[in-house]
């Protein structure tokens, strides 16, 4: 029975070895007696991901930054097209306006001128009528100052009969008239 039970025992002791043995067998990708097979499919998988990235993938990927870049050099060589234009543009713009300011300074410049003419001629015009009527006016006032003495003198000639006559002497218009005269002349 000793060895009924030893047996039994060995027994017992190889089924909880062998599902020991299962307990740390794990996952299987981590056994060593399957990585010849995993190695085979590993390789297999990237030569097939290889030659799918190789001949349909990349090739679409390039196409499309080829494209990208051949438009963007495009872009810019029309940016560069349209930047010259605008130098061009404005290059001209700025000797339009150039132009068009020296035509306008021209333009004050001669109207200047007219003008000028026109204000030596009225002023022309206007001194020659001053001297006209400063003229007259002298010749008005040197006829009122005649006429003046002529009646300053014919007043002071009846004024001194007057106060002759009134003194109670006579005088005769001769002497009368030959004092006033000295007496104006200083």
């Amino acid at each position: 029975m000793a060895t009924e039970t030893h047996g039994a025992e060995a027994h017992a002791a190889d089924a909880v070895d062998a599902a020991h043995g299962a307990a740390e067998v794990g996952m299987p990708q981590l056994d060593f007696s399957t990585f010849p097979n995993q190695i085979f499919w590993l390789l297999v998988t990237l030569v097939v991901i290889y030659f799918v990235l190789s001949k349909i993938a990349l090739p679409r990927i390039s196409s499309v930054l080829a494209e990208r870049s051949g438009t963007i050099m495009n872009d810019i060589a029309a940016a560069e097209e349209l930047k010259l234009k605008a130098v061009d543009a404005e290059d001209a713009y700025n000797q339009a306006l150039a132009e068009a300011k020296a035509e306008a300074q021209r333009i004050v410049q001669d109207a200047r001128d007219a003008i000028q003419s026109d204000l030596d001629v009225a002023i022309a015009k206007a001194d020659a009528d001053i001297a006209a009527k400063a003229a007259e006016s002298e010749k008005a006032i040197a006829a009122i100052r005649e006429g003046a003495m002529d009646a300053v003198k014919d007043v002071a000639k009846d004024t001194a009969k007057e106060i002759v006559a009134a003194l109670g002497a006579k005088a005769d218009a001769k002497s009368i008239t030959a004092a006033i005269n000295a007496r104006l002349k200083g």
